[in-house]
């Protein structure tokens, strides 16, 4: 489990195809803190670490991660959002966060907003996953608060402090990212179908 709030910045230094894996080596200032088996949020794909090596360590994404997520876009020097699993008896300061994207989604829009930036993301609404105004969402593994919710699309609210230590600095229109949305209302969705 995580919180969607980012730890630190990693950048992507080797990618390593292997039959329909990737093996994923990343650099970050946290890699002493880690150990071999322990879950990492990489743009809010959990994975898990099976290498260290001095200031980096290694992960593995199987072909389904690679077909349902971003991460099949990484290139080396690639800098991506990165949390660890969070403690139990910490704070949440997000939002309950699982490490599962349920879809990708395109950046259609970004604009300034007095100090602050509103992303735009639109998605395939056929996959059945939903936002509500004010409701929480993970953008490559950052838990934000939707605006402007629509059928296929939403917005997000970004401050400063957010710009600047998380991978949206980078993010241009066009380009894909990971959506996870809310464990709670992906409950209430398939519970309201199965009554249905």
């Amino acid at each position: 489990m995580f919180t969607g709030i980012i730890e630190d910045l990693g950048i992507i230094k080797s990618l390593v195809k292997d039959g329909g894996n990737l093996h994923i080596t990343v650099r970050t200032s946290i890699t002493n803190d880690l150990k071999i088996d322990q879950s990492v949020a990489h743009n809010g794909v959990c994975l898990t670490v099976v290498k260290i090596n001095g200031d980096t360590y290694t992960v593995t994404a199987i072909q389904e991660t690679l077909d349902k997520t971003n991460l099949g876009y990484l290139k080396e020097n690639t800098i991506v959002n990165i949390e660890r699993a969070m403690k139990l008896g910490d704070r949440l300061d997000g939002h309950i966060v699982q490490g599962h994207v349920d879809q990708i989604a395109k950046c259609i829009a970004i604009s300034e907003d007095n100090g602050s930036w509103i992303y735009t993301f639109e998605y395939d609404s056929a996959l059945n996953n939903i936002t509500i105004e004010k409701g929480s969402i993970t953008v490559n593994g950052v838990s934000l608060t939707v605006v402007n919710s629509q059928l296929n699309s939403f917005s997000v609210a970004i401050i400063p402090y957010t710009y600047n230590n998380t991978t949206f600095k980078n993010l241009k229109i066009g380009d894909t990212v990971n959506l996870e949305f809310d464990v709670i209302g992906k409950y209430v969705k398939r519970l309201n179908a199965l009554r249905n």
